[in-house]
């Protein structure tokens, strides 16, 4: 006969019994006998409302759910020749899409013999990367990428109060 380790609601020892044993007790406290710990030597069973148990597990679930931040990659697009002004522009919305949370990719794309001076891409990229410096870090250096040269910035952490 298959023994198993009992807990009451309140997370009481009730020992060790047979399943015939348990069940009966479960069925006197109006409870459901529910197999918690199935590897432990004997198996572990607890007396419980199992719907209740249930609707309280979905209830954290949803809370956890509603706690997390999704946070999504926005893209900021330049050429190598870029001018001051349209630059300004693109990195004003790349602080935009830090300050809501969002991580930034920053793609320069080389068309043409552009792609022979990569070094133009490599100091735009610093000239973005400092210009946003004060509300976020580089999390991969720029890389050229075929004909694209990509860095990646996410926001920098608030300091917990």
């Amino acid at each position: 006969m298959r023994e198993v380790r009992l807990v009451d609601a309140d997370g009481e020892q009730l020992g060790i019994l047979s399943i015939q044993e348990a069940l009966s007790i479960a069925l006197e406290r109006n409870l459901d006998l529910v197999e918690i710990a199935p590897a432990a030597k004997p198996p572990v069973c607890r007396l419980m409302d199992y719907g209740k148990f249930k609707f309280e597990h979905s209830k954290r679930e949803k809370e956890a759910r509603k706690k997390q931040k999704i946070i999504s990659i926005k893209e900021v697009k330049m050429r190598p020749n870029i001018e001051e002004h349209d630059f300004q522009t693109k990195a004003k919305n790349a602080r935009k899409f830090l300050m809501a949370g969002d991580k930034v990719k920053f793609t320069i794309m080389f068309r043409g013999r552009e792609i022979t001076h990569p070094e133009n891409g490599e100091r735009l990229s610093k000239k973005f990367a400092v210009e946003l410096s004060d509300i976020s870090n580089v999390e991969r250096a720029p890389k050229v990428e075929g004909r694209n040269m990509v860095m990646i910035l996410v926001p920098k952490l608030e300091k917990e109060e």
